[in-house]
């Protein structure tokens, strides 16, 4: 149809489009914040590894491993760890964080700055609709125009 799909759309180990909605037909690795495809995964573990199906690290046990690995992608200043911790924030009760909206907005504008179009998107849903900032509905308007334009619907 002329449109491209973003790439974070594509398993990174076989490149094919991972179905929708991804997160049943995928698995985020917190480790490299890659998402693969449940095919790689299972010819992984077919093949006896256990690990990370991308980057070959461990994988966390636990929600205090997990969220290490996270917090070592953001010092890295990696925009799709910084975006999933924000995630975290906003929603609370995962990974032992609290609901802190505040937290999360500092870390959407951090993942913005960085690239993110997910946190571009979500910022303007927020600014729109008044979730956690001030009513900015023409701020909120044109994070959406740009999140579009990126590829992000």
């Amino acid at each position: 149809q002329g449109h491209e799909k973003p790439e974070f759309d594509f398993c990174p180990i076989c490149t094919l489009p991972i179905q929708l909605p991804m997160t049943t037909h995928a698995t985020l690795n917190v480790c490299c914040m890659k998402s693969v495809c449940d095919g790689c995964v299972v010819a992984a573990k077919k093949r006896g590894m256990f690990d990370c199906p991308f980057c070959r690290t461990p994988l966390p046990e636990n929600a205090g491993d997990m969220l290490l690995m996270i917090q070592a992608r953001v010092a890295k200043r990696d925009p799709e760890a910084i975006f999933f911790l924000g995630q975290h924030y906003f929603y609370g009760g995962q990974l032992g964080l609290h609901n802190d909206m505040q937290k999360a907005v500092e870390l959407y504008k951090e993942a913005l700055e960085l690239g993110s179009v997910e946190a571009l998107f979500n910022l303007g849903h927020w600014y729109a609709e008044r979730v956690g900032v001030e009513v900015d509905v023409t701020k909120g308007i044109k994070f959406l125009n740009k999140a579009a334009m990126q590829g992000d619907a």
